[in-house]
Formats: structure tokens, C-alpha cells, sequence
């Protein structure tokens, strides 16, 4: 089945799409597509998402960026949330791949995504690239812009069963546990859209 051919898990305002979201080993060698990026989901104990507010993009996402060369995906999502945010957690797991079709060539790419949890503390000193950062519940409204298709990785990777949170059958889950809520959904919460981060 091609990207055409499946419905988006997210998308933004710029038609830019996440297209799936697969669970597999860390080291699976199933990328059919690059990966240059890596993302990170940090939640608290009280399932607050870690958020950075990007200067350029303005708009709330997750941290995460470009992988380096010589860099593992692991090593990335480790400094890029090091870099923008100042947390360095003692752990951190593997929650799957995002693909996603970009940009009007529709060019696929991956991203991977990591999940790991902290306790919010101190004072969060701003830098060149992360105005501002944000515990999100999952229901109040971000004040401007986010990215959907991160909002939507953000709440999957938390219960990822890479991320050592085993995903409840249906039937033992509350409606508003089944999963991440749709982009419609995310984007009616007055989150907005915007354009993805630039994975190229």
C-alpha cells in the first residue's frame, strides 16, 4: 500500500502528513525511506508532555531535530532535548517510527521517537532556538500554535509498547483512553497548525 493510498494519522495546515506510526525494534531495517530525524516524548508521572515552544516556527512541539553525522537516533533524541529543554532523564525508550509524506514533492521520511519520563523542575532558561517550555495535560489549550502531527506522537509514544507501558485491550479502556485523539480533534482544542519541523 502506498502513502496515497492510506488516511493520515495527523496532518497540518500546509497538507503535510503522518502517514503511520509503526512499533517495531529499534533496530529493525524496514525503512523503506530516510531517517534524518528524531523526536522525544517525556511525560511526567501524572501524564503531563514535555513541549518546547520553537522561536522560528512559533509553535509548541516536541523536542527533537536533525540527526547528526556519526549520531545514532538515540544519541539525537538524547541531545536534542539536552540542547532545548536542559533535561537529561535516566532512561529512555524506544517507541516506533513515525512516516510522514512532506512538503509538495510528498517526499517520505522517518522519524524515531523516544519516550522517557522527568519531573518538571526549576527554572527553564531560554535559548537561541526554544523560547519557552510547557508540562501540557493533554486537554487545556497551548497558548498559540502547536504542531499537530507531534501533539499526536507525543500521546502514542506514551503508550507504546516500546515504551514499556503495555496498551490495554479497548474494552478495558475510558473513550478518552483509546489512543491519540485524531489531528481534527487536536486541532479544535484551539492548538492550531503549522508546518512541520524541516526534516530534509
Amino acid at each position: 500500500m502506498t502513502d496515497t493510498e492510506l488516511v493520515p494519522l495527523a496532518t497540518d495546515g500546509d497538507g503535510n502528513m503522518l502517514m503511520a506510526f509503526q512499533e517495531i525494534p529499534e533496530d529493525a531495517d524496514v525503512l523503506d525511506a530516510p531517517l534524518p530525524a528524531a523526536l522525544m516524548a517525556v511525560w511526567t508521572g501524572d501524564g503531563r508532555l514535555l513541549l518546547v515552544f520553537d522561536r522560528y516556527r512559533q509553535c509548541w512541539e516536541l523536542p527533537g531535530g536533525r540527526i547528526e553525522a556519526g549520531e545514532t537516533a538515540r544519541e539525537a533524541a538524547v541531545r536534542e532535548l539536552r540542547e532545548e529543554t536542559g533535561y537529561q532523564p535516566a532512561a529512555i525508550v524506544f517507541a516506533g517510527f513515525a512516516r510522514f509524506t512532506l512538503g509538495a514533492e510528498r517526499r517520505s521520511e522517518y522519524a524515531a521517537v523516544y519516550a522517557a519520563h522527568a519531573a518538571p523542575r526549576g527554572l527553564f532558561l531560554p535559548n537561541e532556538e526554544i523560547a519557552a517550555i510547557t508540562w501540557w495535560d493533554g486537554a487545556a489549550p497551548l497558548p498559540g500554535r502547536s504542531q499537530p502531527m507531534d501533539l499526536w506522537l507525543g500521546l502514542r509514544a506514551r503508550t507504546a509498547p516500546a515504551a514499556g507501558r503495555p496498551r490495554p485491550g479497548r474494552d478495558d479502556m475510558r473513550p478518552e483512553q483509546v489512543g491519540p485523539p485524531p489531528a481534527d480533534e487536536i486541532a479544535a482544542g484551539n492548538h492550531g497548525v503549522v508546518a512541520p519541523r524541516n526534516l530534509a
